[in-house]
């Protein structure tokens, strides 16, 4: 089973391939001044948290991004999984349904309401553990982009 535990600044090598693998997943390139401050908010643990799952050996096998942010409907805050993301060799081995354990623990903790993401609606993978463990709002994601 893996260990989970926070992304800190030592991490930057092992988390640098997963987070690449999730950015090529989602066919979407970000610039590396981006990616540097997206890495140096995570290990800062202040807006964006971040954490690590590793296999027996150590090995990094899989990453999850979250962060909180107040909600009109709630009195508690909303917790966001923003990016969850597991090495295909690791896939189908309880990484996925693990991080997200850890990030609705981190939730509870800190009296959220709710824990929700996105997906695409043809990661077919991910919908099914999405589906064991959480309810499709049925909701649909519009956008502008600002860029």
């Amino acid at each position: 089973m893996a260990t989970i535990s926070p992304v800190t600044a030592d991490d930057r090598e092992e988390w640098m391939p997963l987070w690449r693998g999730y950015l090529e997943f989602y066919e979407t390139v970000i610039p590396d001044a981006v990616t540097d401050r997206t890495f140096a908010r995570i290990v800062a643990d202040d807006s964006i948290h971040g954490a690590l799952a590793r296999d027996a050996d150590g090995r990094a096998i899989g990453l999850v991004h979250w962060l909180f942010h107040p909600a009109t409907w709630s009195i508690g805050p909303y917790c966001y999984l923003e990016d969850l993301f597991v090495a295909p060799r690791a896939r189908r081995s309880g990484v996925g349904e693990a991080l997200i354990a850890h990030v609705r623990a981190r939730a509870v903790v800190r009296g959220a309401s709710k824990v929700y993401w996105l997906t695409h609606h043809d990661n077919a993978t991910a919908r099914a553990l999405y589906d064991r463990v959480a309810t499709n709002s049925g909701s649909r994601h519009y956008e502008i982009s600002l860029d």
